[in-house]
């Protein structure tokens, strides 16, 4: 007969009543950390995983130019759960030793930084508290949308992952972020004003006929957006100006 596998052992275990492991903080590490485990809120995007090691976006984008072409929003979003946040935890843990990093010690009341994708494991368990990033409000939100508008390029973003931390924290923690409805209105006001700069701009340099352009303060996920139609539309430009060339047989032909 069959030896039964880790899993089938975990379950019989369960309805025996035998599981004898740790409790509290362990547990909970147990839980989060497990080997071999995605963490819940990125476990669909698991074939993504190695480009959580970079340091840097940049870099990842260096690295990885084949996978940023066909990146698509899932996926950035899930390298915005690198981003670090701050939360204040309600148990007891030591130190967690990571490949990417430490993490903790974790004591109940005390600040600490954790990965996005942690502070929202934990807080969907109940076992802190999200302190929004200091960017996160109304008033420095309002001056850099309106800075936003008056410029004709890009302004610098609070965060490269701005939208993506917002989606997050006020689809998972809104009960620990003052005024979300209106720092929810006031990203998505940003946003819409830089995407409709990047269309005037994309219009332009197709217009023009660019071989290249530049434009800084672009974040990954608005490059995203646009990204993937540009780059279809210029191809499709290509093609028809290339059928409407006379080719070389057609030419030798008429003389």
């Amino acid at each position: 007969m069959a030896k039964p596998n880790t899993v089938s052992r975990e379950v019989a275990r369960h309805k025996e009543g035998t599981d004898n492991s740790p409790k509290d903080g362990e547990r909970l590490a147990q839980a989060v950390f497990r080997p071999g485990r995605a963490p819940a809120v990125a476990r669909k995007l698991r074939p993504r995983r190695l480009l959580r090691d970079a340091e840097d976006p940049e870099e990842t984008v260096r690295l990885c130019p084949a996978a940023l072409a066909a990146m698509d929003a899932a996926e950035v979003e899930f390298l915005a759960e690198k981003e670090l946040v701050t939360i204040i935890p309600n148990f007891s843990l030591d130190k967690i030793y990571l490949i990417g990093g430490d993490l903790g010690p974790f004591n109940p009341g005390l600040p600490v930084e954790v990965p996005l994708w942690l502070a929202i494991n934990l807080k969907q368990r109940q076992k802190c508290r999200l302190l929004p990033p200091e960017w996160m409000d109304v008033e420095k939100l309002e001056k850099m949308r309106d800075h936003e508008r008056k410029e004709e390029t890009f302004t610098p973003m609070p965060s490269p992952y701005y939208m993506e931390l917002t989606k997050l924290l006020l689809n998972h923690a809104s009960d620990n972020i003052p005024k979300a409805d209106e720092i929810r209105t006031l990203v998505k006001d940003m946003w819409d004003t830089r995407i409709a700069k990047l269309r005037v701009s994309a219009d332009s340099f197709v217009r023009q006929q660019e071989a290249h352009a530049k434009l800084d303060n672009l974040t990954l996920m608005e490059i995203n957006t646009s990204g993937t139609f540009l780059t279809q539309a210029l191809n499709h430009m290509y093609k028809l100006r290339t059928n409407l060339q006379p080719s070389e047989s057609t030419q030798s032909q008429d003389f």
